[in-house]
């Protein structure tokens, strides 16, 4: 074995083990922000008065009625989530769970600018990005969809 092949097999083997952590890696990005959107969205519905209180006095959506803002979010963090868990049509689903997030974060940005949340909704965009960026990974609906038509 060559001086430049011993130098490289480390960083091969690593390249390798990285290569291997991708899917689940991003298994896991899916798993977590749909079930942080999941969650919010079965809040909303759980108690569905004052959700639409809170869209009425407290969150400020631009240019949507409170009522139907309401609506749209809470269908956004319970439709959305399930096709991003399962891994289907992952790019746009992360896409669309990404409006909702800058949604919230212009419509309670002073609120979450006190606290920690904006940080929360900061975090959950990377992790969206990344899946917008790298798709479902093998565990994924869209992976089993490319296998069958070829294209992977």
């Amino acid at each position: 074995m060559g001086f430049i092949e011993r130098l490289s097999a480390p960083i091969l083997s690593i390249h390798d083990l990285l290569s291997k952590l991708q899917s689940p890696f991003l298994l896991f990005i899916r798993l977590y922000v749909a079930w942080v959107f999941l969650k919010s969205g079965m809040h909303k519905i759980g108690d569905w008065e004052t959700t639409l209180v809170l869209f009425e006095y407290e969150y400020q959506v631009p240019l949507l009625n409170f009522e139907l803002a309401a609506y749209l979010a809470t269908f956004g963090e319970l439709v959305f989530p399930v096709f991003l868990i399962i891994g289907l049509g992952t790019r746009f689903t992360a896409i669309a769970i990404s409006f909702v997030n800058i949604i919230a974060v212009v419509s309670y940005y002073a609120t979450l600018a006190k606290g920690a949340g904006l940080v929360w909704h900061y975090l959950w965009g990377t992790m969206l990005l990344t899946s917008i960026l790298y798709g479902g990974g093998f565990f994924s609906i869209d992976h089993w969809f490319r296998s069958r038509i070829g294209k992977e």
